[in-house]
């Protein structure tokens, strides 16, 4: 009787393994890793940025992103102030059905350090900003290697945002597909850390189109996904064009924005590992996937 209560259980559980979309082990391990002190705050032209490009390239070839001309890795260079600095973008693809691309981002350079806090802290870890994002990512692109997207999706880990968009803009000035082609971005920056189990998505004000597949994911969600935070004339309210996303709406290419509102930690020494919600990040990450599948179909 043990026996055959052991293998029904068995029997119900195959299913529910099934439905697993993100390995949430890995997703947090990637978070985990990427805002340890080992990167001292990956700054952009750090020796503790250039440590997170090694880490991330390691997880593309583990995944197996398929990279364009033999690289993930594309250099630009901007100015700041009479400093020339060179930043690194990440990138590769997992080829779809057909040659319309969805690009999926997050950025992961940050703050790098500062003066000793009280506790003698001088890192800015940046777990949530934006560790959370390109862990995200980086569990989106295994699942969606496991299965086969009808759109070619690039996996893109930008550089250089916290230094004016820098990334994004220099990967919209030489594309790896033509600009035609990209259908749409989808832009993490900011999806592990919220008390009220909130997660906002912005773009579906200037993109009205894409309201559809939020509204039909939020319904199911086991978080709030609250479209806003996308209505001109708002001010600083308005998150159209304070992240990644932002290079690419001024190209005309519609976009989906995740985020979370700013929370304490936000930009400070203590955006670290331990301040992040683990339950609500899976939840935002698998739910910001289900977007992204929604709109893979569809499009």
């Amino acid at each position: 009787m043990r026996l055959f209560c052991y293998c029904l259980s068995l029997l119900f559980a195959v299913p529910v393994l099934a439905q697993t979309k993100i390995d949430s082990s890995r997703l947090l391990k990637d978070l985990r890793t990427l805002s340890a002190d080992t990167f001292e705050g990956r700054k952009t032209g750090t020796r503790g940025n250039r440590m997170a490009q090694f880490y991330i390239i390691d997880r593309f070839k583990q995944i197996g992103l398929t990279p364009y001309h033999g690289t993930y890795e594309y250099a630009f260079y901007f100015q700041e102030g009479d400093k020339k600095t060179m930043g690194t973008n990440l990138y590769g693809y997992i080829p779809g059905k057909t040659d319309q691309v969805i690009v999926i981002s997050a950025h992961y350079d940050h703050l790098g350090t500062g003066k000793p806090n009280a506790d003698k802290d001088s890192i800015y870890n940046g777990a949530d900003d934006n560790a959370s994002g390109v862990a995200a990512l980086l569990g989106m692109a295994a699942y969606f290697k496991k299965h086969p997207p009808r759109h070619t999706l690039i996996f893109a880990a930008f550089d250089g945002e916290e230094e004016g968009l820098q990334g994004s803009t220099a990967f919209l000035q030489q594309p790896p597909v033509p600009i035609a082609a990209i259908r749409q971005n989808i832009n993490m920056d900011m999806i592990a850390h919220n008390d009220k189990n909130e997660l906002y998505v912005c773009g579906t004000t200037p993109y009205p189109a894409l309201k559809k597949y939020v509204d039909a994911v939020a319904a199911n969600s086991k978080i709030k996904l609250i479209a806003g935070h996308d209505k001109p004339g708002t001010g600083s309210d308005n998150w159209t064009n304070q992240s990644d996303q932002g290079p690419f709406h001024q190209k005309k290419i519609p976009f989906l924005y995740f985020g979370v509102e700013d929370h304490p930690d936000y930009h400070q020494l203590t955006d670290e590992y331990t301040r992040i919600n683990n339950v609500f990040y899976y939840q935002a990450t698998k739910t910001i996937l289900e977007v992204v599948e929604a709109l893979d179909q569809d499009l």
